[in-house]
């Protein structure tokens, strides 16, 4: 209630974003631990190959951004009255 747009924005950003990381940080613990299992199925990459690795968090956290910018928007223009009786 009372907040202005842009810190709607930010909220709902940083708490998709927060979550994305930690999803990012377990996937990328996890694949970095099962890389050696897999080595034998990947054909001309390295199982540890650092910029692969970079290529894939990247890509993953930038349409995660763009994804949650949709709802961020939507959160920002909702009327915090019309919310509250539609209740």
């Amino acid at each position: 209630m009372g907040a202005d747009p842009a810190r709607i924005r930010r909220f709902v950003l940083s708490q998709s974003l927060t979550v994305t990381v930690l999803g990012v940080a377990v996937g990328a613990a996890l694949s970095l631990l099962l890389a050696r299992a897999l080595g034998a199925l990947l054909y001309g990459v390295d199982p540890g190959d650092p910029w692969s690795y970079l290529g894939g968090i990247s890509l993953i956290v930038l349409v995660a951004g763009v994804a949650s910018l949709l709802p961020a928007r939507r959160a920002s223009r909702v009327d915090a009255t019309v919310a509250l009786r539609s209740e």
